[in-house]
């Protein structure tokens, strides 16, 4: 894969790259069109295809939050043409590394040192580049390690990606005001808190240290001698990442048992440390030989405030879901309804957040769940058509939801895709078993 030698990190090298994609999207609606006009069942397969190209390419020259952004739309299956989901999902860990020149020159900046000054062997060739850091292999006093530098620049350039991204998503989302600045600086924050890598290490052992107990779950050791603001090191983990695994396998057992201690490992998270890894794409997993679950990035945690943990939770219960006041009255406690609400938004928004939960909170309902029910996920598909295409929807104020629904539900869809992709049935209830 070809490497690079630099990355845009003033806000207008940063913007002048987002402006040429632009341009060339422009292109690409125009060449649609004429063709549109000759033949009117000509579909939008390939306006997709060459958007999600042009869109990627310049992203991952960018890397950072702009990458990231794509890392987590890549997991949105159900709201992006597949184009999009198959290109963006290359971001979550295939993507073109730093060359070896700027990894020694990073690595000086950060450590004070050069890689081979702290290790008896660095590779300098990376083995997984990702949105905001690369890893590489390296060994010291007979342990094999993983390394893990950030890219130059990402941390002083996220405010001005996210402004550059803030005026798209407000119209996508159909965000008003300044009520909507909330949620924009919980993305901020968390983006920030994943450039600093002392932060990691310390949730990281924390985390690994307070999951160690569950099953078939496990975690490398972190090295803090060795790691710095921008550089981890720990240890290296062999496995196949989640998705190669799940392409590949066709034991049942196993991807069972593989789902099963991703599933407790998120539900003991939850309810047991009320701070959960917020981060579940496959590039944050691998799978041994022994179908063992290995976490290996802890970047991203969000805390689960207890004020929002009570509510969030009691409409899990069906019998809550279907108690209207009960219901509404929850609505308005996670910032769902809001008080300037006319009679019409009340009811639309109570039948729409109805309708939702009663079917994302479904696997909470049974003691056993299969994620490969197809039933389940055509139904998440045909819901999110539906209000996807709702011109009732775009003309209601979108602020809906207290700021922390953002990386719980995204927490929840990305464990959710990732048990379908397992095609893993799991027991609901089977992580109370671990808790203290």
């Amino acid at each position: 894969m070809k490497t690079i030698d630099k990355i845009p990190t003033g806000k207008i090298g940063r913007t002048s790259k987002l402006m040429q994609t632009g341009v060339k999207l422009g292109g690409n609606y125009l060449k649609y069109y004429s063709k549109k006009a000759f033949n009117p069942d000509y579909t939008r397969d390939e306006l997709d295809q060459s958007n999600a190209d042009d869109i990627y390419d310049s992203l991952k020259s960018l890397k950072g939050s702009a990458l990231k952004v794509a890392q987590m739309l890549s997991m949105e299956k159900s709201l992006l043409p597949n184009a999009y989901v198959e290109k963006f999902s290359l971001a979550q860990f295939s993507v073109p590394p730093l060359s070896a020149p700027l990894v020694r020159k990073t690595f000086k900046k950060y450590n004070g040192a050069y890689p081979e000054d702290l290790y008896d062997k660095f590779a300098s060739e990376s083995v997984n580049a990702a949105s905001i850091g690369q890893v590489h292999k390296a060994e010291k006093d007979g342990k094999k390690l993983a390394v893990k530098i950030q890219y130059p620049g990402v941390a002083d350039s996220i405010s001005s990606d996210l402004a550059m991204v803030k005026p798209i998503a407000t119209r996508m989302f159909n965000l008003q005001g300044k009520d909507s600045a909330k949620y924009f600086k919980e993305v901020e924050g968390k983006l920030l808190e994943e450039t600093d890598y002392i932060l990691e290490v310390k949730q990281s052992k924390e985390i690994s240290e307070a999951c160690a107990h569950i099953p078939n779950l496990k975690f490398p050791k972190y090295y803090e001698e060795l790691s710095s603001e921008r550089i981890i090191t720990m240890d290296w983990m062999n496995g196949k990442h989640l998705s190669e695994f799940a392409k590949e396998n066709t034991d049942q057992s196993k991807a069972n048992k593989v789902g099963q201690a991703l599933w407790d490992f998120y539900m003991y998270q939850m309810h047991g440390l009320k701070e959960v890894h917020a981060d579940p794409h496959p590039g944050n997993f691998l799978i041994d030989k022994e179908a063992n679950l290995i976490a290996i990035d802890f970047g991203c945690i969000k805390k689960v405030p207890e004020d929002f943990y009570v509510p969030y939770f009691e409409l899990a219960n069906k019998e809550n879901i279907n108690n209207p006041e009960f219901f509404n009255a929850k609505l308005f406690e996670l910032e769902i309804l809001r008080e300037d609400d006319s009679e019409r938004e009340i009811k639309y928004f109570s039948a729409l957040f109805y309708e939702m939960l009663s079917l994302f909170t479904s696997p909470f309902h049974e003691e056993n769940f299969d994620f490969a029910d197809e039933i389940f996920w055509n139904s998440i598909t045909t819901l999110s058509e539906k209000y996807s295409n709702d011109t009732e929807l775009r003309k209601m104020n979108g602020n809906r939801g207290s700021k922390h629904f953002l990386y719980i539900n995204r927490t929840f869809f990305g464990l959710y895709n990732l048990l379908h992709d397992l095609q893993a049935k799991i027991e609901v209830n089977k992580f109370r078993n671990y808790m203290s």
